[in-house]
């Protein structure tokens, strides 16, 4: 149960607060099924995960993953920064998400000032608690998560025997598949959590029986939960009204059939998920560099220890995410994010294919999940290209990829450091 919470409580985190509403403006009635879709691809991902989390139980997760599979060249090397580079959008995605459901508590007039001002005040405010207090901050996360799906729950069940207008679901509002594919891929990020499972590796007791229920039934406890939340959303308001309250459609949602009370609770909810999930992020930053150094990929200064913790890994994520969540737009986040993720679950499922025979995988699966990825991120990169408002995204993407590949190159020539691999095994 702990090992499967851990999943869910990184794959229901800030993300679905963030991008349903944006998801349901780009697929409209298809946004379930757009939910689902990503689900599936995350599915077959986290099969692969679970293979190498028995074959090599590491609180690197996948950083030990990649590392084994393809060495340690520099293509490795550029994906683990890449990791890096995502989980700072992801952190952006958040801090977006939290600022978005705080300010719509006040007047609209003052709705983007309120949004800044509690972006950057939960960024800063939980840095400092983790550079202060991360093991208390921890400590706090099973209150967070437990109380955040304890809302989301009254907000599905509620919701579900409300009214609901069926057409609004039904095949005709639905926007062509290839429209709907790439919508599915810019919330795919809400599935990322799952990679989490991995970092707890060496902590979990009977592996073999923990972890492929945690992988496997939490992935699809998540794909079941965010489809019903977005069948309430798309039930309960009108596309217009969506898109009017595109940042907050949760807690707007939730005001058609439970009034003001309903509104503040899903706010309540927001907070909370959006918070714990920034905080577990920052705690997981420090150790994500601190990894990577160790293994001679990042500089030897992020092995150190502030307050006996890898602090400043979190210090360099707190500093980017706040630039990114205040200057670029949601829909450009989501992409970056969503897109990154692919690309390294993609590699994943391919060192799954190069392991399988110490894995004792099916080769086959993993491969599908590879190609799944790689239809999944061409589909999301296709639509992007397709409008002239969001061509720009991609050379975002394309400078995550480059700097990426640049900065691992520049480091290694600099620092002449050793690279090493960690070959811990469950045999």
């Amino acid at each position: 149960l702990s090992t499967l919470s851990i999943g869910i409580g990184g794959m229901v985190g800030g993300g679905i607060f963030a991008v349903t509403g944006l998801t349901v403006e780009l697929t409209r009635g298809a946004a379930p099924i757009a939910f689902v879709i990503a689900g599936v691809v995350a599915l077959l991902t986290s099969y692969s995960y679970l293979k190498l989390t028995l074959k090599y139980p590491s609180e690197g997760g996948t950083v030990t993953f990649l590392n084994n599979a393809y060495g340690t060249g520099i293509i490795t090397g550029s994906a683990n920064i890449l990791l890096c580079l995502s989980y700072i959008v992801l952190l952006a995605i958040y801090a977006y998400a939290f600022g978005s459901y705080g300010a719509s508590l006040f007047p609209k007039e003052t709705y983007m000032f309120w949004k800044h001002a509690f972006i950057t005040a939960i960024i800063i405010s939980l840095a400092l608690v983790n550079f202060f207090g991360a093991e208390l901050a921890i400590r706090s996360e099973n209150i967070f998560n437990s109380s955040k799906m304890v809302l989301l729950a009254i907000f599905v069940i509620a919701g579900l025997l409300a009214p609901i207008d069926w057409s609004r679901l039904s095949p005709g509002t639905y926007v062509p598949p290839l429209a709907i594919v790439s919508g599915a891929m810019i919330l795919f990020l809400n599935y990322e959590g799952f990679e989490l499972i991995a970092n707890a590796g060496n902590d979990i007791k009977n592996p073999e029986k923990a972890l492929p229920i945690a992988y496997l039934g939490g992935v699809l406890i998540v794909i079941a939960f965010y489809f019903l939340i977005t069948v309430v959303v798309v039930g309960q308001m009108n596309f217009d009204a969506v898109s009017r309250a595109s940042d907050y459609a949760l807690s707007a949602a939730a005001s058609t059939f439970l009034g003001k009370g309903g509104f503040i609770m899903i706010v309540a909810a927001a907070l909370l998920a959006t918070s714990s999930a920034i905080n577990a992020t920052f705690y997981g930053s420090g150790r994500l560099t601190y990894i990577i150094a160790k293994t001679g990929e990042l500089p030897k200064e992020l092995e150190r220890n502030i307050h006996r913790q890898p602090l400043e890994g979190m210090i360099i994520f707190a500093v980017c995410t706040l630039i990114i969540a205040n200057f670029i737009p949601l829909h450009a986040i989501a992409t970056m994010g969503s897109a990154g993720f692919l690309l390294i679950f993609m590699a994943v499922n391919i060192a799954n294919v190069r392991l399988a025979k110490e894995t004792k995988s099916k080769s086959w699966i993993s491969l599908l999940a590879a190609v799944s990825c790689f239809i999944a991120l061409a589909a999301l990169c296709w639509e992007t290209w397709s409008y002239v408002s969001t061509r720009w995204q991609l050379l975002i993407l394309a400078g995550m990829i480059s700097s990426s590949v640049v900065i691992e190159v520049i480091y290694r020539s600099i620092s002449k450091r050793e690279i090493q691999v960690v070959h811990n095994t469950h045999e």
